[in-house]
């Protein structure tokens, strides 16, 4: 496969699938701040559509260059605003008749050729949603009963350090499930039987007590210096919020962005910056290889995760790795459980 066709693979639709209720899938999305877009995909006074979540959403920048998003169509006749709908000082204009919504409130504040508002649209007639910029990108709260947010985005310093790169960006559309991609980082035996490698890695898994957790891994890396000794640590807060840094061999750190759009899609986008001494330096070949090693992985764990379906009760055996604990520890992002305050996992 050229280089050209693995980068269409990755976001090319599969054929002859089976529907995510037949996959087990289709058990709802867990809350938690979800990356939509990069800061400077969305310009002042420019509106975009998206879908995320199985909803439509119309996004945009007002002039005073703070975001906003509500559900895309209109409460008047029905237009997607997503499409060709405008920036009108800070609210979003309906491409149909110019009505013009506030994105805080969610009601029509103007309608530019009636006498007055209806009383339904007054009060508040669509969905807002919560969204925070950091990190150099839009983040959404998504949660299924609309509650506030339980946490918040976290700051990562190197991606706004100017010593550090610009990100290098790569997508793919995985046709599975959020869960499924997350329970992969304590499946260790796959590293072996997918991946290739030598052993299986060793790792410390901390489970934190509200909705944070991350894992040390120790790797032995071979290169043209011989092998070396590395370190990964992968961090996540809620679902949707994962970051991962390579130490050792080259410094890295993954950004890694993955939204669902239905329940067996998620659009995942992988971003990496490094210390530019390093990226622009002798070592340029190690950094470069450090990324496409880790995009060689994901596109081999992306052929199983197409097709796999979701075992609610699972067969475990010695060696798979913790398993069981991830998915209790996984269970708070769910609706179901967010009344009650997080146990210790």
């Amino acid at each position: 496969m050229s280089k050209e066709e693995r980068i269409a693979w990755r976001v090319a639709p599969i054929d002859n699938a089976p529907s995510a209720a037949d996959r087990n899938l289709n058990t709802g999305f867990p809350f938690g701040w979800y990356p939509v877009l990069l800061s400077d995909e969305l310009a002042v006074g420019e509106v975009k559509p998206l879908r995320y979540f199985s909803t439509e959403l119309a996004i945009w920048r007002g002039e005073d260059g703070a975001v906003r998003m509500v559900d895309a169509y209109c409460r008047h006749l029905g237009a997607h605003m997503g499409y060709g709908g405008k920036v009108s000082g800070n609210l979003l204009e309906c491409p149909f008749h110019s009505w013009r919504y506030d994105g805080e409130e969610g009601v029509v504040k103007e309608i530019p050729y009636a006498r007055a508002i209806p009383p339904q649209v007054k009060r508040k007639c669509t969905r807002t949603w919560h969204i925070r910029e950091a990190n150099r990108m839009i983040w959404m709260w998504y949660h299924p009963q609309d509650a506030a947010p339980l946490f918040d985005v976290v700051d990562i310093p190197e991606a706004t350090d100017p010593a550090w790169s610009d990100f290098q960006v790569y997508e793919w559309a995985v046709f599975g499930s959020i869960q499924n991609m997350a329970e992969n980082g304590v499946d260790f035996a796959h590293f072996k039987f997918i991946h290739g490698t030598a052993d299986l890695p060793s790792g410390e898994l901390h489970w934190g007590e509200g909705y944070d957790r991350h894992s040390v891994l120790k790797t032995r890396m071979g290169t043209p210096r011989g092998v070396i000794d590395g370190q990964i640590t992968t961090t996540s807060q809620g679902p949707g919020q994962n970051w991962v840094r390579f130490t050792g061999i080259c410094e890295t750190l993954l950004l890694a962005l993955i939204t669902p759009i239905e329940p067996d899609r998620l659009a995942v986008r992988y971003l990496y910056t490094q210390p530019k001494a390093q990226a622009d330096g002798p070592a340029a070949g190690v950094a470069r290889a450090i990324i496409a090693d880790v995009n060689k992985q994901l596109d081999q764990d992306k052929v199983v995760w197409d097709r796999m379906r979701y075992e609610p009760n699972p067969i475990i055996c010695d060696g798979d790795g913790p398993i069981p604990r991830f998915r209790q520890f996984y269970s708070r992002y769910y609706a179901k459980d967010a009344e009650a305050a997080p146990a210790n996992g």
